[in-house]
């Protein structure tokens, strides 16, 4: 599984080590207490449903670039400082990806998981 960035045409993997968080457990842990994540890596949150959907950095030691989307459409994109954090956007998957790795995503564009 992949994540891929497309945008005026052109598409671009974001991540190619991608781990899902689909439990409500896996979800509420997230990336707390690891030390690091790889440069290729990504960690998406799926939902049901588009909702508001909030993430914090509490227990995360280094920084990470949120993407929030709406049927692939991209909602916001924010980079989390380490441990303190927040970000909220309306979505029905989010992203967690390595800090620098979305700094080419705008909202509007399409950031989706590729099998």
């Amino acid at each position: 599984m992949r994540v891929v960035h497309e945008s005026d045409g052109r598409s671009e993997t974001l991540a190619n080590d991608v781990e899902t968080a689909d439990s409500f457990l896996s979800q509420a842990k997230g990336l707390m207490f690891r030390r690091s994540i790889p440069d290729d890596y990504a960690l998406a949150f799926r939902f049901d449903d588009v909702d508001a959907r909030d993430v914090h950095m509490v227990f995360v030691p280094f920084a990470l670039d949120a993407v929030w989307t709406a049927k692939g459409e991209v909602q916001q994109v924010k980079r989390l400082s380490a441990w303190t954090g927040l970000g909220k956007a309306t979505a029905d998957t989010l992203f967690e990806l390595p800090a620098g790795s979305a700094s080419d995503v705008s909202v509007g564009d399409t950031v989706r998981l590729v099998e």
